[in-house]
C-alpha cells in the first residue's frame, strides 16, 4: 500500500462509499426489471461500479 495521507483516506473511503451503493443499487434495480434488456443493461452497470470498489478496495489492502 502506498503512503496515504489522512486526506487522501477520507476521499478514497468517500468514494467507495459511492460505489458500493451505486452497484448494490443497480444490482438491485436489475433484479427487479421485467424488461430482460434493461435488466441485463443494469448488471453491466452493477458490475462495472463493483469493479471500481473492488479495485479502489484493494489500495486499502482489503480482499474481499
Amino acid at each position: 500500500m502506498t503512503n496515504l495521507t489522512a486526506k487522501d483516506l477520507d476521499v478514497l473511503v468517500h468514494v467507495l462509499t459511492g460505489e458500493e451503493m451505486a452497484f448494490k443499487k443497480a444490482r438491485m434495480y436489475a433484479n427487479t426489471l421485467t424488461d430482460a434488456a434493461l435488466a441485463g443493461e443494469m448488471e453491466q452497470i452493477a458490475s462495472q461500479h463493483e469493479q471500481r470498489f473492488l479495485a479502489l478496495y484493494s489500495v486499502l489492502g482489503g480482499t474481499r
